[in-house]
């Protein structure tokens, strides 16, 4: 074998690299005159299709642009449609609303529906031809001409808007509607019509017209709690939609667009203005003559009087949603939709909820410039027995104890003595009560004043803001306020606060905002030995055969510690003081030992108090539902008094139970009871505002000037009062404690005017 030399080596790999860069460049060249010719043809090719001049502005270069704008257009529309795809990415989207759920008392009586059953009950040609007309009339009347949007209809809608300067028309299809109801929510946003715009034309490439009309018809909402044009007519007119007449189908057709302002049961006048407005549309839209309308006009339709019914509709809304979740946790192979579920209420606490509630505003209401409330009585295993979400469902179905979001003000300070309790203070911690800052902060007291060294027990019964900011700021350590403050949250959660808790520095006096059966049910770790519950509605759930399905006793979530049971004692001790001595004594209960804690807003935009027993817990929340001031309402008036009858009611024919860590509940002695019997009312009903009037301040100060003037004339040698007995008269006759000074020393500017 020949042996190759270093060098003859690398002359041979030199060659390699010369003979490979020869190739390469041999290719470059190649390619290059090789493109240069196809541009050259396609070049000459293209100059056959040259347009010059005015061709070229006003053919080419519009279509050039608008093929550009149209490829970015449909790029932009791919981005805005995932997101509503989304919506449908559930095989079962068709069946997902149609959950049929009847619901029953903690007794086993009914007390009403929810849900709606999709099973073609009445196929769509079994409904009257004028409830059909009167519908397409009013809220799509080219629903079998588009595509899912009707864009000349919502063109007409946006000219007359602009022209009224309001909104006089609606530019949404009936299917557009439809895809609202079974995929979004009636937020009012861009990002949810855009969706609800793809989501229409989706529907329209898988349902035909007439499915997508039936489905509409049956799952609208029409006022009532009824969804579906059957439901409202029984609920309505005590009859099938199969036999209403054109005045009633009228009235139907005209619910779909404000369901609880036209609701016939609410309000008729409007109902009737609004089923006439329906005539005038059959009329435009050609559907009918105005002669066919002409009976319809002279005799409106008579809706049944549903006035004295007192169905439960704010717990069975949060009940029916409380169901919904709990079903997605069935097995999937589990198709049951029709199920009776027993709930946790108690329909005389229930009653008793709703009339406190309403006495109290309709006495105190317009003086208090309050007109909302909400109350959430619950059981110590977390089971709501009585929910009051607002004055009146029929003109609102926001339900106030759910879903709103309010500032506790110092009902939250619980939370921060039980943390304080748990790293190293007790009831009797002495802590100073003055001046603090954190940052450019400075919390002040109710009065503007400090007590200086006051203990625990002390400070949350007389509600000094001071000292839970100390205290958070003491427990945060080396790592500051903010460690405290985490502190706090972290006790919060533990007892079952979900609600987002943004950490600020008033955190600890309640700034941040909760809802009132979260804020109730967290109350109720204190009366049950530290252990957290969550609230809840159902208690069983069947099939609608009676085949037993869930049981919260057995199904539901345990109890969890979440404070050491000598602190819940703790706790519960010093609330008591805030009942019996602080500021919720309307809130005293006859026998029964019960702790709470009253909270008050900024500007008096909330009052609250959350108080417990040793057999239930409950919340009682007053505002206005556009944050608007009460009238220096605070939580030891109408919450207190509201809490303090619904827990009467409550307590009735039950068994008291003790509270950790209180003593038995005072009795009052007959006797007392007896010589305050004409005083009992004015106890009761807590009344107006004690504030003055410029008026009055203004006399009061009048009469105060004139007995200083009386008493230096006796002060006079020579000269005698006008008494009879001709002595003057003694000092304390004339003069005014210092309370009652500091009163009327107030600026009559800052007394809020009040009527005589």
């Amino acid at each position: 074998m020949r042996q190759i030399v270093p060098s003859e080596w690398k002359r041979r790999f030199r060659h390699f690299l010369l003979d490979l860069d020869a190739r390469i460049d041999s290719t470059l060249f190649s390619s290059a005159v090789g493109l240069r010719e196809l541009w050259e043809r396609y070049s000459t090719f293209m100059d056959r299709f040259y347009v010059g001049r005015w061709k070229r502005w006003v053919f080419v270069e519009p279509l050039s642009e608008g093929a550009t704008i149209g490829l970015a257009g449909l790029v932009l529309m791919l981005a805005l449609a995932i997101p509503a795809f989304r919506e449908t990415s559930d095989d079962d989207w068709l069946k997902k609303s149609d959950l049929a759920v009847s619901f029953l008392d903690r007794y086993g009586n009914p007390i009403g529906n929810r849900g709606i059953k999709h099973n073609d009950s009445i196929p769509l040609e079994e409904f009257p031809d004028n409830l059909i007309k009167a519908t397409l009339a009013t809220e799509d009347r080219r629903f079998y001409d588009h595509f899912g949007i009707d864009v000349a209809g919502t063109a007409r809608a946006l000219m007359t808007n602009a022209q009224v300067g309001g909104v006089r028309q609606g530019g949404s299809s009936i299917t557009q509607q439809l895809a609202k109801n079974l995929f979004l929510n009636n937020e009012r946003t861009i990002e949810r019509k855009v969706k609800e715009a793809f989501l229409a034309i989706w529907l329209e490439t898988r349902l035909t017209k007439n499915e997508i009309l039936k489905l509409y018809l049956d799952r609208a909402y029409m006022g009532g709690g009824t969804f579906g044009v059957d439901g409202a007519a029984h609920f309505y007119f005590n009859k099938s939609a199969r036999d209403v007449n054109l005045a009633e189908a009228a009235m139907l057709a005209g619910l779909f667009k404000a369901p609880t302002k036209y609701a016939p049961h609410i309000n008729l006048p409007a109902a009737r203005a609004r089923a006439n407005v329906v005539l005038d549309n059959l009329v435009d839209a050609g559907f009918m003559t105005e002669g066919q309308v002409f009976g319809a006009r002279r005799n409106p339709a008579n809706a049944v009087d549903r006035r004295d019914e007192n169905s439960p509709n704010y717990y069975l809304d949060y009940a029916f949603d409380e169901m919904r979740k709990l079903v997605l946790t069935f097995p999937k192979s589990y198709t049951e939709r029709v199920f009776v579920v027993r709930t946790a209420i108690d329909m005389n606490v229930q009653h008793a909820a709703e009339s406190a509630v309403e006495n109290q505003l309709r006495q105190f209401g317009r003086d208090y410039h309050a007109t909302q409330a909400a109350v959430v009585l619950a059981d110590l295993d977390g089971g709501v027995r009585a929910m009051v979400g607002g004055r009146d469902y029929g003109a609102s179905q926001f339900n106030r104890a759910v879903d709103a979001m309010r500032q506790p003000g110092s009902s939250f300070k619980p939370y921060v003595y039980a943390t304080a309790l748990m790293n190293g203070f007790t009831p009797k911690s002495i802590v100073v009560d003055g001046p603090v800052c954190i940052g450019n902060w400075c919390p002040q007291n109710y009065g503007r004043s400090y007590s200086g060294s006051v203990t625990l027990t002390q400070a949350i019964t007389r509600s000094i803001n001071v000292v839970p900011v100390k205290l958070s700021i003491t427990m945060g350590g080396k790592g500051g306020p903010r460690a405290g403050r985490a502190k706090i949250v972290e006790t919060a959660r533990k007892m079952g606060i979900t609600a987002p808790l943004v950490d600020t520095p008033s955190l600890p006096i309640g700034s941040t905002e909760v809802s009132v059966v979260e804020h109730a049910v967290a109350y109720a770790t204190f009366p049950n030995k530290g252990r957290a519950v969550k609230p809840h509605a159902v208690l069983e759930v069947r099939t609608g055969a009676g085949d037993p399905v869930w049981r919260w006793d057995r199904d539901g979530r345990k109890p969890t510690q979440a404070i050491p049971a000598s602190v819940a004692a703790d706790m519960a001790e010093m609330m008591s003081h805030v009942v019996d001595e602080g500021t919720a004594r309307r809130a005293q209960l006859d026998g029964i030992p019960a702790a709470g804690k009253t909270g008050t807003t900024n500007a008096f935009r909330d009052a609250w108090f959350v108080g417990y027993t040793g057999n239930f817990t409950a919340a009682v929340w007053y505002g206005n539902d556009d944050y608007s001031s009460t009238n220096r309402m605070t939580g030891g008036s109408l919450p207190a008094q509201t809490w303090h009858d619904v827990m009467v009611v409550a307590h009735q024919g039950v068994e008291i139970k003790d509270l950790p860590g209180v003593g038995a509940g005072k009795k009052r002695p007959d006797a007392v009871a007896s010589a305050n019997a004409n005083a009992k009312a004015s106890e009761v009903n807590p009344g107006p505002p004690p504030i003055l009037t410029r008026r009055g301040a203004n006399i009061l100060v009048r009469v105060e000037k004139l007995f200083d003037d009386a008493a230096k004339t006796v002060a006079v040698p020579g000269k005698t009062s006008s008494n009879d007995s001709g002595k003057p008269p003694p000092a304390s006759s004339v003069a005014f404690p210092d309370s009652f000074a500091s009163a009327t020393d107030q600026p009559a500017a800052a007394l809020p005017p009040r009527k005589n």
